[in-house]
């Protein structure tokens, strides 16, 4: 039987591509939730209502992973799989249990037909996997169908503070030299100078919008051309929680995006259906994918350090490039707070808090080898 098409009739605001996406993300997390047990319909509704989609998701992938774990790897449940593991089964886990599935998915083994994975997990993945499963047990505690709340019991799994990590940014020196790798192709293989010829305008477009805005991947790879206002020199943003941000356009930014728009992206009548209004094509004529953005950004990243390419940045680093940049400049942590969209300014406070060159300035001058010359003079 042929798949049907799914048709979106859009009587909002939003444009068409940004409804397809979240529906994409509402579809998965229920074909993710029918393949569970039903006692759990009040823990998913409880994530419907309360979890950004995205969240959503990312937590019944982790319930996924424990039920499998429980079917194949305990003697917690005598199901087969994972539809059919009983509330009762939920009944006699224990705090312990859950310690041990913590432990378990510090490093495990996904066997392949031609090879065995080896995957490792770090203590933030853990700690996501540790709330996913609090959350489950207290929305079961809560709905009557377990006695006793067990979270109370859960290990607990140290996770460095975002204080306490360092801020990967580029510094401006390396942005410069980003951004002179994609306008000249310097520092490509001639694999990459090929395909640059092709894509260097947008790429740029792409680095520029990121290192002066911040923006966040998804915002950036969901723009299309109808998002910009050329006449009023500004363009339209959807963020997390249906929050819409309307973004001024610097030189800058437009010459970059003009650049791309008259000498290299596609024509209307060779763009795939449904991707005549994405603004970021991939050479198929197709909306890039977030994965495409991120090869991009890591590729040029990797050069302006002289890094390998596996070395080099994700998007979300150039967000924070973005606001160590703007606060180097002087402005105000509560203005970038609002251009980033930080919920919160103390977010905002600790790119203002990091200074990548104190270490530089701290020994510069302290050099031992320096001083001993000196001391035989």
């Amino acid at each position: 039987m042929a798949e049907k098409e799914t048709i979106i009739k859009n009587r909002s605001d939003k444009p068409d591509n940004i409804l397809v996406k979240e529906y994409e993300i509402k579809t998965n997390c229920e074909k993710l939730e029918r393949q569970m047990p039903n006692f759990l319909r009040g823990f998913f509704s409880y994530l419907k209502l309360n979890v950004l989609p995205l969240s959503r998701y990312a937590y019944l992938q982790d319930i996924r992973f424990f039920l499998n774990y429980l079917v194949n790897h305990t003697d917690l449940t005598q199901a087969d799989n994972m539809k059919d593991i009983k509330l009762d089964d939920f009944r006699i886990i224990e705090a312990v249990d859950i310690n041990i599935f913590i432990d378990y998915c510090r490093q495990y083994e996904i066997e392949t037909e031609s090879s065995v994975i080896v995957q490792s997990n770090s203590n933030t993945t853990l700690s996501r996997k540790k709330t996913s499963l609090s959350v489950m047990f207290k929305q079961l505690y809560r709905d009557g169908l377990l006695e006793k709340n067990i979270t109370d019991g859960f290990d607990p799994i140290r996770v460095k503070k975002a204080g306490e990590r360092e801020i990967k940014a580029l510094e401006d020196d390396e942005v410069h030299a980003m951004l002179d790798a994609v306008t000249t192709g310097e520092g490509l293989t001639k694999k990459e100078h090929d395909f640059w010829k092709k894509t260097k305008y947008r790429d740029k477009a792409i680095l520029v919008f990121f290192v002066t805005y911040g923006l966040r991947l998804s915002e950036l790879q969901q723009l299309n051309i109808s998002s910009f206002n050329f006449s009023r020199g500004e363009f339209k943003i959807y963020r997390k929680r249906d929050k819409e941000a309307v973004m001024p356009l610097n030189m800058t930014t437009d010459k970059a995006l003009h650049d791309y728009l008259e000498y290299e992206r596609a024509s209307y009548d060779v763009i795939e259906e449904g991707h005549q209004d994405a603004l970021f094509l991939s050479v198929q004529g197709k909306r890039l994918t977030d994965r495409q953005i991120r090869t991009i950004v890591k590729k040029y990243t990797s050069i302006a350090m002289k890094v390998s390419r596996d070395g080099g940045y994700s998007p979300h680093k150039l967000r924070a490039t973005a606001a160590t940049s703007l606060i180097g400049r002087g402005n105000s942590i509560y203005d970038v707070a609002a251009l980033l969209d930080h919920e919160q300014v103390t977010t905002t406070q600790l790119y203002a808090q990091h200074r990548k060159n104190v270490k530089k300035e701290l020994v510069k001058g302290f050099e031992w080898e320096e001083s001993k010359e000196k001391e035989t003079e």
